[in-house]
């Protein structure tokens, strides 16, 4: 069989198991048990499938996963997210546009604290969106921030998207996770910029109101409280990481051990707590194992079927320029996440894109940051980001989802002027790597 054709078969079978309504995980699974079972030798590529899905789900490199998830959950569960959040509230003064900035703020650390971006906007959408509503902040200036600043959990370490990027892509997991600290923090930055202009141009966007004077004497002992020990525990998830002192995994057992002690210090530990927190770990693990299963059989499915090697082929005899074609699929990528969310665009991508990136001799880890960048985007990207509707599910009643949509835009565009910027300059990814 021609491998044009193995890929239509391929394809089509799983967007027709996708149209059927069935899980991602299980269309993947089952047009990989198909295809092996024609490309693969029948009954002895099914067993070689077998082995193939055990070794992935037993890679080392993939440990660091459950214990990112432990650590969201810890911070989720015990509260200690939101006392951050009214730490910031205390530390920020009279600004324009104030909440939104705590917004962002807040959204930066929370993406430290739990890597999770979901969790991240229903923490903050839940504490802040009241408060906003009542400050009178426009729609936009009170979903926005909280939306945008929540997808920065998939850039900045931990990210457990980045350790499964890597472990499926076969690129360093610490050089990934350590790229994606400076996009992240220049979105956190340009998102700052936006909402400071935005609230100058239009100060009914954000109406200004009296803060009260808080003590120099009670913002150190905020300060001591809570910000302090969070950034030893930064320090214990990224730092050890770019100093070399630790591997990936052994960064996220001190991480994760120091969020239990944060948890414990802050008297907002016990076992309801543990209990949860082990539990939503457990089955966030399982779904991303499958993921990783899923994934790593279609990429054996689409070497034996040659269809990985046509496609390599094809590009290296087209005449486009390697900066045209990288545009070309963050396009499909940015399309994808409209409709999509990120792992199920991993799925599908990753065993396509990275035979092509290394065939043309481009550098995998700056191609794996600007897809972590662009896959940052889908949660956020109407019609069906998944943010969207868990904004959607603890916004008051009175929003609606056009007032969703319109909010995320803007930094959506944000995101993707930081994404060609990256494109078109890559040592604002690749410059932290290069120091490890």
């Amino acid at each position: 069989m021609e491998w044009w054709w193995a890929l239509a078969f391929i394809f089509g079978g799983l967007v027709l198991f996708m149209a059927s309504g069935l899980p991602v995980a299980f269309a993947f699974l089952l047009i990989n048990i198909v295809g092996i079972f024609f490309f693969w030798g029948g009954e002895a590529g099914l067993g070689q499938l077998i082995l193939s899905i055990y070794a992935a789900v037993t890679n080392f490199a993939l440990l660091p996963v459950p214990m990112f998830f432990l650590m969201g959950e810890i911070m989720f569960q015990s509260g200690v997210a939101t006392s951050v959040i009214n730490a910031l509230d205390k530390l920020l003064g009279r600004l324009p546009g104030r909440l939104s900035l705590l917004a962002v703020g807040a959204g930066t650390l929370l993406s430290v604290l739990t890597g999770v971006p979901m969790a991240s906007v229903a923490i903050m959408g839940t504490v802040m969106l009241p408060e906003m509503e009542r400050r009178g902040y426009h729609k936009s200036m009170s979903i926005g921030p909280i939306l945008g600043s929540g997808g920065l959990a998939m850039l900045i370490p931990p990210s457990a998207l980045a350790v499964l990027l890597a472990a499926l892509a076969g690129i360093s997991v610490s050089k990934l996770l350590i790229g994606g600290i400076v996009p992240g923090l220049l979105l956190a930055v340009l998102f700052a910029i936006y909402i400071l202009v935005r609230c100058r141009l239009q100060p009914s966007m954000a109406p200004t109101y009296d803060v009260r004077p808080i003590p120099f004497r009670e913002k150190m002992k905020t300060f001591v409280r809570y910000i302090l020990p969070l950034g030893l525990v930064v320090f214990l998830v990224i730092g050890v990481m770019l100093l070399g002192i630790c591997t990936p995994t052994e960064a996220a057992a001190t991480g994760t051990v120091g969020c239990f002690i944060l948890a414990g210090f802050n008297k907002k530990l016990n076992w309801n707590v543990i209990r949860k927190s082990f539990m939503n770990t457990a089955r966030l693990t399982v779904m991303v194992f499958m993921i990783v299963a899923g994934s790593t059989a279609f990429s054996q499915m689409l070497a034996f079927s040659q269809a990985s090697k046509g496609l390599v082929e094809l590009v290296a005899r087209s005449s486009l320029p390697p900066t045209l074609l990288i545009i070309g699929m963050q396009f499909v990528l940015f399309i994808l996440g409209c409709f999509m969310d990120a792992f199920s665009i991993m799925m599908i991508t990753i065993p396509i894109y990275f035979p092509i990136i290394t065939g043309l001799g481009l550098n995998p880890l700056w191609f794996g940051i600007l897809m972590l960048l662009n896959i940052e985007v889908a949660p956020i990207t109407p019609p069906f980001g998944l943010e969207l509707f868990v904004m959607k599910g603890v916004a008051p009643s009175t929003t609606t989802m056009s007032d969703i949509y319109r909010a995320a835009i803007p930094f959506v565009l944000i995101d993707v002027l930081v994404l060609l910027a990256m494109v078109f300059f890559p040592q604002i990814s690749l410059w932290l790597p290069g120091l490890m």
